[in-house]
Formats: structure tokens, sequence, C-alpha cells
């Protein structure tokens, strides 16, 4: 029988820890869920990540946490290697901090379990995949150093498009081998493996006031004109191409009986590639500069934004994650979502990505959002032997 290569002896010693430690994943669990942390909130996303830095540093991880005055602060942990393969780049696990739940829903509705499914705040999106990744973490740093580093980013404001986060993420991804976002695994079992891009607008109109009886030919409608392209807008959509776009609210006017002086409207669009994106808000933008109305004017301003993960950026690496799976003894596919991640940005890089590779869970961003906590050690050994599969390729 042929003896076990250095890097097989490594990952059954990973998987033997991490399959012990269930027990202590889902009490790290219950307390993060039970920390408040919306996105707005620092207090709430510093809290948890006051957490995860003492989980860390008790185990001798070096952790680097960068205050931010007002999203909360960033953290990055690092394994370093042992630099035998160092310029060949680092593995980068992600996940954010922050849910989009208010500030006091863990007092009206914290951790609870029924048998193997966990529920609360932000336990599947994503606080489930923040312990994942701490535990792989730790499971490698009881291994000899790798051939190259392996890092962790902890930001804190996903939820609300990275506005904060993003600078950091392609800081921190720039040179990756590759990179595994901790989004929650699917509810069929699957990872994800593209990602629609997404962008959100505000758009403002100004117009001319008047008395709609008295003087209405005075007037200019900021409403008027707004209504006018959100029909443009809307037009863009192209179902068979993935392409969206949305107008979900709208302010406007003074009165009943006065013409609308201003006018505004927010815009989600959405989009599979990144020349999508690029031909989608070139369209967006010669819309808005119509005039619609003599006497109005129309300004957009990008609020927030993904980039889109493509599929091609995912197929070596899944590739190399399905394989290991299978050897622990569970399958699972790729699939395809209309929903944006940090991995968008990763992908966008030419770095290879893979996403919804934490423990899987339903339901995200509702009162039942839950997850399956016997997935737990599976998908974070899976992760850790994808990590030292790559390991092993560089060793050889």
């Amino acid at each position: 029988m042929a003896s076990l290569t250095d890097a097989e002896t490594m990952m059954i010693t990973a998987c033997d820890w991490l399959a012990s430690q269930q027990a202590e994943m889902i009490e790290c669990l219950k307390t993060l869920v039970d920390i408040d942390s919306n996105s707005y909130d620092k207090a709430g996303t510093d809290a948890v990540a006051d957490v995860i830095v003492e989980w860390l540093e008790a185990d001798g991880i070096d952790v680097t946490r960068t205050p931010r005055p007002e999203s909360g602060d960033i953290l990055e942990a690092r394994l370093e290697g042992d630099g035998s393969d160092a310029s060949a780049g680092h593995v980068l696990m992600m996940g954010h901090r922050d849910t989009v739940f208010p500030t006091g829903t863990v007092a009206e509705r914290g951790f609870t379990r029924e048998g193997d499914t966990a529920f609360g705040p932000g336990v599947a999106d994503m606080k489930a995949g923040l312990v994942m990744n701490v535990f792989v973490l730790r499971a490698l740093k009881r291994l000899a150093p790798l051939p190259f580093p392996v890092r962790a980013l902890f930001t804190a404001d996903e939820e609300i498009g990275s506005r904060d986060g993003t600078a950091f993420i392609r800081e921190a991804a720039s040179g990756a081998r590759a990179v595994l976002n901790a989004e929650p695994g699917r509810i069929s079992g699957n990872v994800v493996t593209g990602r629609k891009g997404g962008a959100a607008f505000q758009i403002e109109v100004t117009g001319v006031a008047a008395h709609s009886g008295v003087s209405h030919a005075d007037g200019a409608s900021a409403i008027e004109t707004l209504a006018r392209k959100i029909i443009k807008l809307h037009a863009l959509t192209d179902y068979d191409s993935g392409v969206t776009t949305n107008v979900g609210l709208i302010e406007g006017g003074v009165s009943r009986n006065t013409v609308a002086p201003s006018a505004t409207a927010q815009l989600d669009t959405r989009f599979v590639t990144n020349q999508q994106r690029v031909e989608l808000l070139a369209a967006i933008e010669a819309i808005i500069a119509e005039e619609e109305v003599p006497g109005t004017q129309a300004t957009i301003r990008q609020t927030s934004g993904f980039l889109p993960m493509e599929p091609a950026m995912s197929e070596a690496l899944f590739a190399r994650y399905r394989a290991q799976a299978e050897k622990l003894g569970f399958s699972v596919e790729g699939e395809f979502t209309g929903g944006c991640s940090d991995a968008g940005t990763t992908a966008s890089l030419g770095i290879p990505t893979l996403c919804g590779t934490g423990p899987v869970g339903a339901k995200m961003h509702t009162d039942d959002e839950c997850c399956r906590l016997d997935t737990f050690v599976p998908r974070a050994q899976a992760v850790a032997a994808t990590i030292l599969d790559l390991a092993a390729d560089a060793s050889r």
C-alpha cells in the first residue's frame, strides 16, 4: 500500500481536528448571532470584531485591525507560509460581519436552535461563515507552515455595498492565487460559481414650482420628468440576457396642487458580465441626460455597486473544491445566483474565486433565516482541504 504524502497527512490531521469541533463551532455561532451588528451599527460590528480577534489570538494567529472612522473596523488574519512558494500568491478567505437586521433585533429574537437547525439574525448571512473561516484558520495553524500564506479578511459593510470595504478587499486580494468567500451555501447544498453584479443609483430631478390651477403653464414638473425616465429605464430590462433595472423608491413634490419642483428615485440594476455593466451604465446616463420636460434637469449618482462574478473565474477552483468534497463524502454542484457579493470584486480582478462556501443557509434577510448546523464541519473540512490541495500543487 502506498504511503501517504505530506499533503494527505495534513488533510487528515486538519479534517480530524475540525470533526471534533462542531459543538464549539455552534457555541461560537451563538456568541456572534447574539451581537447586533447592523451595517450602520459600528459599535455592533466592532463588538463582533472583538470576539473574532480574541478567538484568533488565543490560537496564536496574527490579526491586523485597521480602525475605520464610521464603518466597522477591518480585520485581516494571517498565517505566514514557509516562503517556498510565496511568488505564486496567497489564499484569501473572506467574510462580512454586518447584517441587515436593525439594532435591537437580538433582544427580540436571538439565537435559537431546533435540532440541527439554528435561527437568529444573520445566523447564515453570514455569521456561520465567519465562524467557519475562524476554525479553518485554527485547523491550518495546527499544521506545518504551508508553501504560501493564508489570509482571512473580515469586513463590516457588505450588506450596504461594501462602500468602505471594497478598497481593503482589493488590497488583500492583490496577488492571490485563490479566494474563498464564506457566504452561505445554497439550500441545495451547492456553492456559488457565478453571481450577478449590481449597482444602485440616486436620481434627482429639479423643476419649477407653480400653482396647478392658477399658473400651471409656468411650472415644470419634476415628477413628470421622473415618470418619463422611469419608463425608459425599466425598458432596459432584458430577461434573456439577465439584465434588470428597477426603480424601487420614488419621492417628489410639495403638495397635490403644486407643479412639482423636485423628485427623487432610487434605481437598482443587475447584470451578468462586466461588458453588460459598461453598456448598461452608458444607456442609463444617456436617459438621464435627455430633456423630458423643458425647465427640468436630472442628475444621477451611484451609491453602491458590486462587480459580477463571472462563472469562468470559478471553474478550476470549483473543480478542486468538488473533488475534495467527494473525498469527504458529500456531493456539491455550482449554482448561479442573481444576488451580489464581494466575490465579484475579486473575480473581476482575474483571481480564481469561489463563493457560498459557508455552512448551508436559507431564508436570508428574513425573520426565518436559518443555518443547517450539520453542514458546519463538512463545509469547513472542504475549504481546508481545498487550500491544502493548492499547497500540494505548490510543493510538487
